[in-house]
């Protein structure tokens, strides 16, 4: 099963002649390529799936991707797993 995971771009350099960006999933910062997304600004998502982000999202899809996340969150509590980290949505609310 293969996993892609929306973060917002915040930073878009060159690296070895490829177009880079460092990628801020929630708080989590690394770097992806995107070269296969070269219309990407800062301040835009991608969806990043093995370092290479393959497309672009508006800040609404990411917003569902994220509620979608949450409510993943709150069922897997619900029937007693454990969570390390807070749900996207908490911590959104927590910096505002």
């Amino acid at each position: 099963m293969c996993l892609a995971v929306p973060g917002k771009v915040i930073e878009i350099y060159e690296e070895a002649g490829l177009k880079m960006g460092k990628i801020d999933y929630s708080g989590t910062v690394n770097k992806a390529c995107l070269a296969y997304v070269p219309e990407v600004k800062v301040g835009q998502y991608v969806i990043v799936h093995a370092g290479f982000a393959i497309s672009v999202l508006d800040e609404d899809e990411a917003e569902e991707v994220f509620q979608t996340f949450d409510e993943w969150t709150e069922a897997l509590e619900k029937e007693g797993y454990t969570i390390e980290n807070e749900p996207l949505s908490k911590k959104k609310k927590e910096k505002k």
